[in-house]
């Protein structure tokens, strides 16, 4: 499936999401699979739990990281993950090939974040954003989740642009 996004100035960034957003350029899938790009689109809680696993791990790896999850679980209900056992979840978590290689802490912040998803945005990560709420105020939502500092809440212009869920190509 040939997905329409046009392309946004991200030379302000480096690392791997730089590499997935050249990816895009070039092959037209951000994480080299079109399936899991799709997924991610699908998404909004997968792709800003991939924005949280985007830590000392491979950006690709992080970004399916949720896929990971999702299909060990059936499900990315927010509610339902908040509400599990953390134990239980943290072994689901750490199944090969694991979500993130810090499952401990990884595991916990999914919690805390899916936790405060349910209880203040419905269980759905784009109540960050649908509202048309500006990036600056999208950022301040985020950096407010377990996980999100400053640099990588900057980031989440870049992730919902490319993976289709608000388009930023007029946004500076």
């Amino acid at each position: 499936m040939d997905v329409e996004i046009s392309h946004i100035d991200y030379s302000d960034l480096s690392g791997g999401l730089v590499r997935m957003m050249d990816r895009f350029k070039e092959e037209g899938t951000l994480t080299g699979e079109i399936e899991e790009d799709e997924r991610l689109r699908d998404d909004p809680n997968a792709a800003v739990l991939g924005l949280l696993y985007d830590q000392r791990v491979r950006a690709e790896f992080a970004f399916t990281g949720p896929l990971r999850l999702k299909d060990r679980l059936g499900h990315l209900d927010l509610e339902k993950i908040a509400e599990m056992d953390f134990d239980e979840f943290q072994d689901l978590f750490a199944e090969k090939p694991a979500v993130h290689r810090f499952t401990n802490k990884m595991a916990e912040n999914t919690q805390k974040v899916a936790g405060i998803l349910a209880d203040e945005y419905d269980g759905n990560a784009a109540n960050l954003w649908n509202d048309g709420a500006d990036l600056s105020t999208i950022e301040k939502r985020l950096k407010k989740l377990p996980g999100f500092g400053p640099a990588k809440a900057s980031k989440i212009k870049y992730v919902l642009h490319y993976f289709g869920h608000r388009d930023f190509s007029d946004a500076e």
